[in-house]
């Protein structure tokens, strides 16, 4: 069957096109997971302290479109305006960030974070400007003393006891808030324990005699909602994690299957057409590679070479190939027995053009449905090592993913965000090939066919 009858025969198939349309998919999601997410990120993916600004096991920040009551979504708010005045020889760098809160709970937490240029000693004020008109004083601190120019940055977190004594002791409140933490004083109304909404405005001011500036700051509104599927317990925004596993899995199963297919193609073929001793030497070393349990084997590897993924893919294709050659040695000793292998033989064509030539365009139906059905396997098999822990830790692979949700618990804690999106991509990813395996399998088999 030619290439042009092959797809001819495949726009036929209904479930063969479902499963394109979804590897369509997960094609175009890979090209702008590579567009859109800088490079660094997914480097940085085991890096803790580039997760910093993220929540810590936040909901995806859909969730508020289907509950009564909205949870707070993390904020990171950036200085919508910075301006220079002078009073003197002292002067002001004020930088302001104005936000609307519209949420029905308190946030977790906030931090101010910041990069100072200064000279001498400046202090450094934090103020909040509430819905209701009352203005709060966060935080007074004087900062080192320096006799040139000197930069430095630091955070003031809203856990600080002292920020909450301080606003204690401001409190216009009619009811005791002694107990309260720094975060619900400064978001509660005054008439009783309850979200106060609306906007709010924070000033950050240095002042001081000589230059000073703040450069690089920004407020984070700690919050238990975020991004489109939620954060995990390393901060980490799992959303990057899943897009940046759908060209990782691509890669290693659609590397790990057409290896694994053509060297199996190959070998059996060539194993079937020359028959004999050769014949019989070949399929004794398949038989070997067969006899071999592959997922222990696979574990043994990675635990005592390397669990570099490139390592894996080739551990992969070692073990892949020998189904492959026993089909298609049987098919090959059916073809080689045609008129046209007889003519080429007696033409004097060499026995490589033959099979290349003659034989293996004749199983190429097979050959494709054996790809497609591959590539759900070969990720299967590296999401498992990697849910052990045998995978690349360098890699946010899915099986990576589910490997850190076990490792904290996840399932108990019903972080359900954390294990279900990438257990659907792997099967999502499975069934596309699995869908498009079965309808070239249709085409290859005379039977199925009819």
């Amino acid at each position: 069957m030619s290439f042009p009858e092959i797809r001819h025969s495949f726009a036929k198939n209904k479930t063969g096109l479902v499963g394109l349309g979804i590897l369509t998919l997960l094609v175009l999601l890979s090209a702008a997971t590579f567009v859109s997410i800088p490079v660094e990120m997914y480097r940085e993916w085991n890096n803790p302290a580039s997760w910093t600004a993220y929540p810590k096991s936040a909901l995806p920040g859909w969730v508020n479109l289907f509950s009564e009551k909205k949870i707070p979504e993390h904020l990171v708010v950036s200085g919508s305006q910075t301006t220079l005045s002078e009073n003197g020889p002292i002067s002001a760098t004020v930088e302001q960030f104005e936000f609307d809160y519209d949420f029905d709970y308190f946030p977790n937490d906030f931090i101010f974070q910041y990069t100072a240029q200064y000279q001498n000693s400046p202090v450094l004020y934090l103020d909040v400007q509430r819905p209701d008109g009352i203005t709060l004083r966060l935080a007074s601190l004087s900062l080192p003393q320096a006799s040139g120019q000197t930069v430095i940055s630091d955070r003031i977190f809203s856990t600080n006891e002292m920020m909450r004594k301080n606003l204690v002791l401001q409190s216009p409140f009619s009811y005791p808030v002694d107990g309260m933490p720094a975060k619900e004083i400064i978001f509660a109304r005054s008439d009783k324990h309850e979200v106060l909404k609306g906007r709010y405005v924070f000033l950050a001011k240095l002042a001081g005699a000589g230059s000073q500036n703040i450069t690089d700051s920004k407020l984070i509104l700690g919050g238990k909602a975020f991004g489109l599927a939620g954060t995990d317990e390393l901060r980490r925004d799992l959303a990057i994690g899943l897009l940046w596993g759908t060209p990782v899995a691509l890669f290693i199963g659609t590397v790990v299957s057409v290896g694994s297919v053509v060297s199996g193609l190959v070998f059996g073929v060539y194993a079937g057409y020359k028959g004999g001793k050769t014949d019989e030497s070949m399929m004794r070393l398949n038989d070997v590679v067969y006899a071999l349990p592959a997922l222990p084997f696979l574990i043994i590897l990675s635990v005592t070479t390397s669990n570099s993924i490139f390592l894996l893919i080739g551990f992969l294709m070692i073990f892949g190939w020998v189904g492959v050659a026993k089909v298609s040695r049987s098919m090959a000793l059916q073809i080689k027995t045609r008129q046209f292998v007889e003519a080429a033989k007696m033409m004097g064509q060499k026995d490589s053009r033959i099979v290349f030539r003659h034989i293996i365009p004749q199983i190429m139906p097979y050959a494709l449905a054996s790809i497609a059905i591959s590539v759900p396997a070969a990720i299967t098999t590296e999401a498992g090592l990697s849910f052990l822990g045998l995978g690349d830790p360098a890699f946010p692979t899915w099986g990576q993913i589910l490997h850190d949700a076990k490792a904290h618990g996840a399932a108990a804690r019903g972080l359900w965000w954390w294990i279900i999106p990438p257990g659907a991509m792997i099967a999502l990813t499975g069934l596309a090939f699995v869908f498009i395996g079965n309808a070239l399998e249709t085409l290859a088999n005379p039977k199925l066919r009819r």
